[in-house]
């Protein structure tokens, strides 16, 4: 049975050792050791060889790069040793640096299906925490710049001492079944027959199940009773930081009512056709890739009996 340990992104996590957050000497001296791992973000991509299945890594000769912008500690390797993600400034080129001519700054995206399960939990994580720092400076208490703290896991205002920390959109991720057809979507901007399960982030106030019987009914027209819906496994998704939960529903209509501005379509295969469409033999449907948490649900129930 999948579970979300096996799911990519979120596969093989890294020891946190988030009690090392706080001591600022234990991190400045963890930076110098000659063990440390960091490897290199700019503009939420990483760093990766030109052969794109491994991240550059450094030891301590990192401090010699400049611009560095914000850096985050994500743990301890299985060795113990500690592991850090470095945001380089936009004006940081490697052309002429240390670095020339050993990897590239990859779309997210593009790298984390050549990444090891591990590496790609290290990149997913960072990108989450260091695009989180770029786009929330400012105290949203009171308007003045606020300050990373904690090994890059908090931000303070040093105006009026709020806390902010960094924020999770949950989605529901659905796919709602009836008898022996799933239900799939696509949006106009995707490419030609590229379809995958309906989604919707959850709102205040509501549970997981709610959000994705709801979000089925707004963007398909489909009814279905919360009560109904199946948890199967989640993902940290850093685009830019979400955790798609994955849930399997038994809808109560079939009727397809399309919200155009969500969908540009929406409609039913039978489960054999979702095989197909995961082995890619379907005619005119493909599968999303394997690093996408939608591509595991569609083969959790087209594998059931």
């Amino acid at each position: 049975m999948t579970t979300s340990n096996d799911i990519p992104l979120a596969s093989h996590p890294i020891d946190r050792a988030a009690h090392h957050r706080t001591d600022d000497a234990w991190l400045e001296a963890a930076k110098k050791n000659e063990n440390v791992l960091v490897f290199l973000m700019q503009k939420g991509a990483p760093l990766v060889q030109m052969s794109g299945q491994n991240l550059v890594w450094l030891g301590p000769e990192f401090a010699r790069l400049s611009p560095m912008e914000e850096s985050v500690f994500l743990g301890k390797d299985k060795a113990g040793s500690p592991v850090f993600a470095v945001n380089m400034g936009l004006s940081f080129k490697l052309e002429g640096s240390l670095l020339e001519g050993a990897g590239e700054f990859t779309d997210m995206r593009a790298a984390a299906s050549g990444l090891s399960s591990m590496e790609a939990n290290f990149a997913a994580t960072a990108r989450s925490l260091l695009e989180w720092h770029r786009s929330h400076r400012f105290c949203s208490k009171c308007g003045n710049e606020s300050e990373p703290a904690e090994a890059g896991w908090k931000r303070i205002c040093p105006s009026c001492s709020a806390e902010h920390f960094p924020r999770t959109d949950p989605v529901a991720i659905m796919l709602a079944v009836k008898d022996d057809k799933c239900l799939l979507g696509r949006q106009a901007s995707w490419p030609a027959g590229f379809w995958s399960a309906l989604a919707g982030f959850v709102e205040p106030g509501e549970t997981v199940e709610q959000a994705a019987t709801r979000e089925l009914e707004e963007e398909a027209g489909i009814k279905a009773n919360p009560a109904n819906a199946e948890y199967l496994f989640c993902q940290p998704w850093p685009f830019p930081s979400s955790l798609m939960v994955g849930i399997i529903v038994e809808a109560d209509t079939t009727e397809v009512s399309v919200e155009q501005d969500e969908l540009e379509a929406a409609r039913w295969i039978t489960r054999e056709e979702a095989r197909q469409v995961l082995a890619g033999t379907h005619p005119d449907i493909y599968a999303p890739p394997p690093m996408a948490v939608a591509h595991h649900i569609l083969k959790e129930w087209a594998e059931r009996d």
